[in-house]
């Protein structure tokens, strides 16, 4: 189970690093093109839009595996430690019925919807529900991550 986790640990650190790349390749373009010709090619502010979304979505998710989100532990650290066992189950299963109602169902439904009408951006010309798909995914690795989690005991030491 621990090589599954660094593989897509790994996995996600690559495509993170990728989607990172080509935004900052993309603005530079922007941004140069913006100064050299006085106009910028109209596909670079939507590309920029969607590589940050899917790197913030994506982030989240890798985040939530490696357990260094944001939180806040003050009351948590007062607890015995058969009060932390049961509240860290308690949060876990919480993401994951979260991820599972709200970014798998939901997100899933919007990718569907999408793809139904065949909406696509209007400069890229790219199928929206490809670029809304990383929402179910990213609630797919979550879900994976808390399980994970759970399994194996997997505390941030910030908690300990």
């Amino acid at each position: 189970m621990k090589k599954v986790y660094n593989f897509i640990n790994l996995s996600i650190e690559y495509l993170m690093v990728s989607i990172f790349a080509i935004l900052v390749i993309d603005v530079l373009a922007q941004v140069f093109a913006r100064h050299l010709f006085s106009n910028s090619p109209s596909f670079t502010e939507e590309l920029a839009r969607y590589a940050l979304i899917w790197l913030s979505i994506l982030g989240m998710a890798y985040l939530s595996g490696k357990r260094e989100h944001l939180t806040m532990n003050f009351l948590y650290r007062k607890l015995t430690i058969a009060s932390r066992i049961r509240v860290f189950i308690s949060i876990e299963l919480m993401i994951i019925l979260f991820a599972a109602m709200v970014m798998v169902i939901g997100g899933g439904n919007l990718v569907m919807i999408t793809w139904t009408l065949d909406q696509v951006s209007p400069a890229l010309h790219l199928p929206l529900g490809m670029i809304y798909s990383i929402v179910p995914l990213s609630g797919l690795l979550i879900i994976y991550y808390a399980i994970y989690n759970i399994l194996t005991g997997n505390k941030n030491e910030n908690e300990k």
